[in-house]
């Protein structure tokens, strides 16, 4: 009996501490971060001309930076004259420049713009700060980019709220799009490119999750969801004409605000991604997201893609290959452009009965056609549903190197990590 139950303990261990053949590394927190909610809701991204280099940001004004893959960590804060109110989103561009997007909070009027705050390298200082021009007292939110390297072109694209978190039928939520073609010190008039509207409840019924991304020959697409579904834009002339009104792609179980236990709010909003690689799938479109259409107990991950510009799309792909009937949660996904292989992370339960959560990141390299899941945390946490944990996490990839971000919660304190994913 002795023997059994020391081997049940040992086992329980190995479950517990021993989960990834990945290293993982903590986030330093920022000495003058005075967010109760601090590293969660993070963004990373790699330098595909110097893959050394690595930035990352998180609630509510963090910034971090690596010159060595991300072994080690730089964290700092950052200003803007706009004021910093999260929503970080991570780039560099073709000049090795270095960009942070975040929502504002200027002159107590709250996120009343998106802000793009620019670095010359890696650790650099950051610009003051510019933005596409505020609507009024209207509040901009759950923006995302995509860079057009050919053309040294930023896209932009964000929810309008006429009055967040208003439940007046009259005030609605829609889609705007900006860009910038000088390195983002000005930005083009915003344009409204969903003809169909949201309300401003931040829920199901708001139009929300835009995200855009460019194709081989610079077309421009762009995805969301909201009460119509997943829905889908596309502009061939870098973004002056689109569709007369979008494409709805499909239904999103459950809508994107799902309900996850022990998680205080979790987004399941779509990730579009388009291939530029020389892989046999150049300028395939792939749409990732979250929903509960195998039950309101079983979370899981998807993706679909269209081979026609969003013309047709397949039929969706159930991304995580557990058989488990868990949850799967909080989704990103990102390609590998020096190959065209899909990366996709998310948290998982799969491998217990109680609020325990993994962190796996699911691989294919046939265009969606099979995937292989790894997991990437060396140990599970608990997270608290009275604690704000963010709405998202992140990823990203170049020739192999990729670099899962997650914040993780231990007795009710957060933390940021990233794994040592290298698949050369």
């Amino acid at each position: 009996m002795k023997f059994i139950l020391i081997f049940l303990f040992s086992a329980i261990y190995l479950l517990d501490f021993s989960q990834s053949e990945f290293k993982n590394i903590q986030l330093p927190r920022p000495k003058k971060a005075k967010y109760s909610y601090s590293q969660c809701e993070p963004s990373i991204a790699i330098n595909s001309n110097e893959p050394n280099e690595l930035i990352a940001g998180s609630l509510i004004n963090d910034y971090y930076f690596s010159q060595d893959t991300g072994r080690t960590w730089i964290s700092s804060s950052i200003k803007s004259k706009f004021g910093v109110w999260g929503d970080p989103v991570l780039m560099f561009d073709k000049h090795n420049a270095a960009y942070y997007f975040h929502l504002a909070n200027y002159k107590n009027v709250h996120i009343d713009r998106i802000v793009c705050q620019r670095a010359e390298s890696l650790d650099s200082k950051f610009s003051r700060g510019t933005s596409p021009a505020p609507n009024g007292k209207k509040a901009q939110d759950k923006h995302w980019f995509a860079y057009d390297s050919k053309n040294d072109i930023i896209y932009l694209t964000w929810t309008q709220f006429d009055k967040y978190d208003s439940k007046n039928s009259a005030d609605s939520s829609t889609i705007l799009f900006s860009k910038s073609s000088n390195s983002g010190e000005s930005w083009s008039i915003p344009k409204r490119i969903s003809k169909f509207a949201g309300d401003c409840v931040d829920s199901d019924n708001t139009v929300e999750g835009a995200v855009p991304a460019v194709g081989p020959n610079g077309e421009l697409y762009v995805t969301w969801t909201g009460p119509k579904g997943l829905c889908f834009q596309i502009s061939k002339d870098q973004g002056e004409t689109w569709l007369s009104e979008e494409k709805i792609i499909g239904k999103q179980f459950g809508g994107w605000d799902l309900k996850v236990p022990g998680i205080n709010r979790c987004n399941g909003l779509p990730i579009l991604h388009c291939d530029t690689s020389n892989s046999k799938f150049r300028g395939r479109l792939y749409l990732n997201w979250a929903d509960q259409r195998n039950g309101e107990k079983n979370t899981d991950i998807f993706v679909t893609y269209s081979d026609d510009q969003g013309e047709t799309w397949a039929e969706p792909i159930k991304v995580n290959q557990d058989k488990s009937e868990k949850h799967q949660f909080f989704t990103w996904m990102a390609i590998d452009q020096a190959n065209g292989n899909l990366y996709f992370v998310y948290f998982d339960r799969r491998n217990y009965s109680d609020l325990k959560t993994d962190v796996y990141i699911s691989i294919s390299k046939n265009g969606a056609q099979t995937f292989e899941d790894k997991r990437v945390s060396e140990k599970p946490f608990i997270p608290n549903e009275k604690i704000f944990f963010g709405d998202y996490n992140n990823i990203t990839v170049h020739n192999g190197i990729v670099r899962p971000i997650w914040p993780r919660m231990d007795d009710g304190k957060i933390s940021l990590w990233t794994a040592l994913v290298n698949l050369f």
